[in-house]
């Protein structure tokens, strides 16, 4: 955790223009994890190149992602209030009480799919939303229907007074309270998740403007930074944009700015930011073949972001030679030194070498042959990547170190993510939500 209240999101800046300052090689940051939180995982050991090669097809290798995943949102949760760790060991057997809503978010729907794809007993898994849900609803403390970033697993607390009221992280905890309401369609559940929808007051994260401050505290207020350029900020939007009982202007799409980049022939929208903000709001929001106000095509801009994100990487192989066209994939995650945010283009964060597994996976519907071959590739020559819960957060082929955990967000990217390459049931699911639909109407989505 960083020593003074900060959202992920101005730690990810600060740390992006530090690494601006400094070569590919020559910065460490690990701060806090974006969702993620701090400590854990920087112990690897073990493992080398080898094994007999994954055997099983492409969809075979997704379903062992996502039934992996499962495991790690059943397991490592709190049966009793049904929110979920922000990261736990691979091989499971998490202990903390440190507890995410981003993955509390992300598990909701996990909890869905998995109900969906028979991965546990359907009344079991039903009864934990519930229990999820009725928590949120009736117990978890809220600021205008906002909740902390990190609380304890057993009461809901915020975790310290470090923690900030987290617009962002909420977000993707409604996402995941907005899917459960979509796809049981039963009446106790709809309940539960219109109380915790309702009172989100969006208008007041506003803070007077017309784009969304970053964070809340009780002894600080709002921060002066705003959510203010492209990133994962989509979804936030959305929400407020469609809200049937605090609604933000629609003049709030268009405020936030959408810088331009170009990178060996590809063109588009980037904020400066790891691959993930490409694909956060995607997990759930259906941008296929639709073009907003401003005539932006998000899907389209994402596909490229991970065209250009491969070349990257491809072309540092003449200083990392592990990274190739079946190798490749740095996104905000674990490394040998903490948590830290990295990527490119243009190179950013101390890269040396390491592979993040979920920037593959959570870009399959982007670009799925590029994609599904790195993740098969891992699966077959690196058997220590693999552990209980799937894909370790990250490991360096050239050092040979392999991350000792798992983190809830990029569990949940990569199981949403699949689903929606399989059967794009996220999508289809999520996007029969009025708000949703009143959300993408606003902004000019055609």
């Amino acid at each position: 955790m960083t020593t003074k209240a900060q959202s992920r999101r101005e730690w990810l800046i600060r740390a992006a223009k530090a690494a601006a300052a400094y070569p590919v090689l020559n910065m460490g940051i690990t701060m806090v994890s974006c969702g993620g939180g701090g400590g854990g995982g920087n112990s690897g050991g073990g493992g080398s190149k080898g094994g007999g090669g994954y055997t099983g097809t492409d969809d075979q290798l997704m379903d062992d992602i996502q039934r992996a995943a499962f495991d790690f949102f059943w397991t490592e949760a709190s049966s009793t209030t049904g929110q979920i760790r922000d990261r736990a060991p691979a091989v499971g057997g998490g202990t903390s009480t440190f507890s995410s809503i981003a993955s509390t978010g992300f598990g909701l729907t996990a909890l869905c799919i998995g109900d969906k794809r028979g991965y546990g007993a359907s009344a079991q898994i039903k009864q934990r939303v519930i229990t999820t849900l009725t928590f949120l609803a009736n117990t978890m403390p809220n600021v205008n229907g906002f909740y902390y970033h990190f609380v304890d697993i057993n009461t809901g607390a915020r975790y310290n007074t470090n923690v900030e009221l987290s617009d962002i992280d909420s977000a993707l905890l409604f996402c995941g309270v907005l899917f459960a309401r979509q796809y049981y369609n039963d009446p106790t559940i709809a309940s539960l998740a219109n109380t915790i929808l309702h009172r989100v007051d969006w208008a007041w994260f506003l803070n007077g403007g017309t784009m969304y401050s970053m964070q809340w505290t009780p002894e600080a207020g709002f921060s002066p930074s705003r959510w203010d350029h492209y990133c994962e900020l989509m979804m936030m939007y959305l929400f407020g944009l469609g809200s049937t009982t605090h609604a933000i202007p629609a003049a709030s799409w268009a405020a936030w700015s959408r810088p331009p980049i170009s990178y060996q022939g590809y063109n588009f929208v980037y904020g400066d930011s790891p691959l993930f903000v490409h694909q956060f709001s995607h997990a759930w929001f259906d941008f296929r073949n639709k073009t907003d106000s401003l005539g932006y095509n998000y899907f389209q801009n994402s596909i490229d972001a991970t065209h250009a994100h491969k070349l990257f990487c491809l072309s540092l192989n003449s200083q990392f030679s592990d990274y190739s066209d079946n190798l490749w994939g740095i996104t905000a995650s674990d490394y040998n030194g903490g948590y830290t945010a990295w990527g490119g283009p243009p190179a950013k964060g101390p890269i040396d070498g390491t592979v993040v597994p979920c920037a593959a996976a959570g870009s399959l519907p982007f670009v799925f042959t590029d994609c599904i071959a790195v993740l098969r590739n891992i699966r077959s020559t690196y058997p220590n990547a693999w552990k209980r819960y799937g894909f370790v957060d990250s490991f360096n082929p050239l050092t040979n170190w392999y991350d000792t955990d798992v983190i809830g967000i990029d569990q949940g990217v990569s199981m949403l993510m699949c689903e929606n390459q399989r059967t794009g049931l996220v999508w289809q699911v999520f996007n029969t939500a009025p708000e949703v639909q009143a959300g993408m109407q606003a902004a000019g989505f055609h």
